[in-house]
């Protein structure tokens, strides 16, 4: 029996000891290497843009103090020009601010002289979208403001500032790098209605807004 217990506490030893220097060998797995995640895109920041588009809409100019009724017809021409604003993001809402200011060719007049013009207008706009990774859909609304030129014929001529007007659309921008975005917006703008001239005669001014444009975002 002493035999015996004096050949397994050998046994054990060279056990212990083979596995010590296996412990002792180089390992032959390579270097654990800690995983790489991309950036998850925000639109939380500041950014400022440019656009450029077309708008299409309607001129009306009236008074029961005029020889007859004028009929203008309708506005059109092109519209271009920059904005800034910032967007917050939480989850897949996005809320934001926008303001922007447009240079335009908007025209409108008549066989007896009278013409309409709009040289630019603005927009100061709350912005709501949702968020797919890159993509958002959204919608705006807010404060617009303008000039409206106005020439009656047999009356005169005069260039009014619009400061009571509104802007509702919607869009969709989409993200294709982290910094630069695109979109396509629609905006409808009524100016609203102003009297000119001292005669009692209101000219008012809407039209609809198509435009796309490339943000820059910080």
């Amino acid at each position: 029996m002493k035999k015996f217990l004096l050949s397994s506490v050998a046994a054990i030893g060279l056990v212990a000891a083979g596995a010590a220097s296996a412990a002792d060998l180089p390992s032959r797995k390579g270097p654990v290497v800690a995983p790489v995640y991309a950036p998850v895109f925000t639109w939380t920041g500041f950014y400022v843009g440019a656009n450029a588009g077309y708008a299409f809409g309607n001129v009306n100019a009236g008074s029961f103090v005029l020889p007859r009724t004028v009929s203008i017809g309708d506005i059109d021409g092109f519209t271009g020009g920059g904005q800034v604003g910032y967007n917050y993001q939480m989850g897949q809402f996005v809320l934001g601010v926008e303001a922007d200011i447009q240079g335009a060719d908007l025209s409108a007049s008549n066989g007896f002289g009278d013409r309409i013009r709009t040289d630019y207008f603005g927009t100061v706009r709350v912005r709501a979208g949702l968020a797919f990774d890159r993509f958002m859909p959204y919608v705006t609304g807010g404060w617009a403001y303008g000039n409206v030129k106005t020439t009656i014929a047999g009356i005169g001529s005069t260039d009014k500032s619009h400061t009571g007007g509104y802007a509702i659309g919607a869009g969709l921008e989409y993200a294709f790098t982290n910094n630069w975005t695109a979109k396509i917006e629609y905006l409808y703008v009524d100016l609203g209605e102003k009297s000119v001239f001292n005669t009692g005669v209101k000219v008012g001014t809407d039209f609809s807004v198509v435009r796309a444009g490339l943000n820059y975002k910080f």
